[in-house]
């Protein structure tokens, strides 16, 4: 028993050593970000932003207004109501990202008259258009939409997600992206 005793007790150890490594968070988990999660159709506050999704499609065709600027492609056009809940320092989507399957999209600034960027207020919704451009072949599945004030993903921080399904979404040939509206829709 006492030659067994050595390799029971290393044997144990190597096991605890597993399952510490098994339960053990990766590096970039440790200071990641807090996802705050709601439904479409509600509305979600974060620590720096409410948000809510109104509307979304898919167009193949996108334009603004009294500009020459025009795309085609497949573009998922997601019209979101937002505002600041707390301070209007810094209050303004500055990242807007869909993830769809692991694959991150970002919400396109060539559109001008985009709500990314657009100044927030307190107790009073702003109204505006996300634009994001996706392969052509991508028009089904599930994703989610994450906001945040900050220009990268924010580090120990709140981030809004929301789920969009996109399978049988509606296909709109052209769309105007409209300047963001002060007001609710």
């Amino acid at each position: 028993m006492k030659r067994a005793l050595p390799w029971l007790t290393g044997a144990a150890l190597v096991l605890v050593a597993g399952v510490i490594t098994a339960i053990t968070p990766a590096q970039e988990s440790v200071d990641d970000a807090f996802l705050v999660r709601g439904g479409t159709g509600e509305t979600v506050t974060s620590r720096t932003l409410t948000a809510a999704i109104d509307d979304v499609f898919f167009t193949e065709h996108l334009a603004v207004p009294e500009s020459d600027w025009q795309a085609e492609g497949n573009w998922l056009v997601v019209t979101v109501t937002a505002s600041a809940p707390l301070t209007e320092v810094d209050a303004a989507i500055s990242l807007a990202t869909l993830v769809i399957d692991g694959r991150v999209f970002q919400a396109s600034e060539r559109p001008s008259t985009s709500l990314v960027g657009e100044r927030l207020h307190v107790g009073i919704d702003t109204v505006g258009v996300l634009a994001f451009e996706l392969p052509s072949d991508l028009r089904t599945g599930d994703a989610e939409l994450r906001l945040t004030i900050d220009n990268f993903t924010p580090r120990l921080d709140d981030l809004i997600a929301i789920p969009i399904t996109l399978d049988d979404l509606p296909v709109v040939a052209r769309t105007d992206v409209d300047a963001p509206v002060l007001g609710a829709p």
